[in-house]
């Protein structure tokens, strides 16, 4: 029998958009070519339109309700359930990671162990962030006095460029842990490690519309989220300066919460609670006591 029956075509993967639970090629069919650190072809990676941006909007709107409304508890499982799912591809991520961001193996494995336990570590306070910012407020007069925290609603992020696994599971995290939905923007260079956190985020117990996941040129597709009327926030990590600043004019015009970007150093650092308080609203609530009595309460 001739070797050449044993020859066959590599299947190479197709990469695509994720909005609303569903993979889209981009509305406008376009793809760019995505290379490694040393300019070898990779992948082609779907270039998302101003089109695709106001899909993701509409998704993660129509997501809130739902995901806002689950209890905490249950976001801390569902995401725990992504750090399982991710554990399990971590030889895919490994090779992708290493790709991108042009890292050698036992490097590439560091982050991606590292993006795993920062998936636990935010699953962990899904329910304690509450008693952190939260709480009841010594007030003169017989109320209880009652604050809480609330998501703010449907967030963009602008996902780390450099970072391209690690960094945008640092950003993305903490934003639905919360209670918020997300519309995230993929590192414009090295964006098929997020392309492929979205397989997992499929897979696993996430809702549809919670994170969708757009690829292409960080500015054309930033800027119509950044003006967009439904986007409650806006989380500038991977903007550069000029970028930063279009983007925060933009988003001023119907009050959008801003997170500027912040200077990371190590990404594997404990991230602290800043990213998880960034997109919280405090709502306070104001109840009687009922009748005071002699000893101060009739409860």
């Amino acid at each position: 029998m001739s070797d050449r029956t044993n020859e066959r075509l590599t299947v190479f993967k197709t990469y695509k958009l994720y909005v609303g639970g569903k993979f889209p090629r981009s509305e406008s069919g376009r793809v760019y070519e995505v290379t490694d650190s040393k300019g070898k072809w990779l992948a082609n990676a779907p270039q998302s339109s101003r089109k695709d941006a106001r899909d993701a909007v509409v998704a993660a709107r129509k997501a809130f309700g739902g995901w806002s409304g689950a209890t905490a508890y249950n976001r801390g499982q569902v995401l725990y359930r992504v750090a399982e799912m991710l554990e399990g591809r971590r030889d895919q991520f490994v090779r992708e990671v290493a790709d991108a961001e042009g890292l050698g193996k036992s490097k590439a494995a560091a982050v991606v162990d590292a993006t795993v336990d920062r998936c636990v570590w935010y699953a962990g306070w899904t329910d304690k962030i509450a008693q952190v910012v939260g709480g009841g407020n010594p007030v003169a007069g017989p109320f209880f006095n009652l604050s809480t925290p609330e998501p703010t609603g449907v967030v963009a992020v602008v996902a780390p460029q450099e970072s391209s696994f690690l960094g945008l599971v640092s950003v993305v995290a903490p934003v639905i842990a919360t209670g918020n939905t997300a519309v995230v923007v993929a590192s414009e260079k090295a964006p098929l490690p997020a392309l492929s956190l979205a397989e997992v985020l499929a897979t696993s117990d996430v809702p549809g519309g919670v994170v969708n996941v757009l690829s292409g040129r960080t500015a054309e597709i930033a800027a119509p989220l950044a003006a967009h009327q439904d986007v409650n926030a806006i989380d500038l990590a991977g903007a550069d300066e000029v970028l930063a600043k279009e983007l925060e004019i933009a988003a001023a015009d119907n009050l959008k919460r801003v997170l500027r970007p912040q200077p990371v150093d190590d990404w594997t650092a404990t991230p602290g609670l800043d990213r998880l308080t960034a997109f919280l609203e405090t709502k306070t609530v104001w109840h009687p006591t009922g009748s005071l009595g002699a000893s101060g309460s009739s409860y």
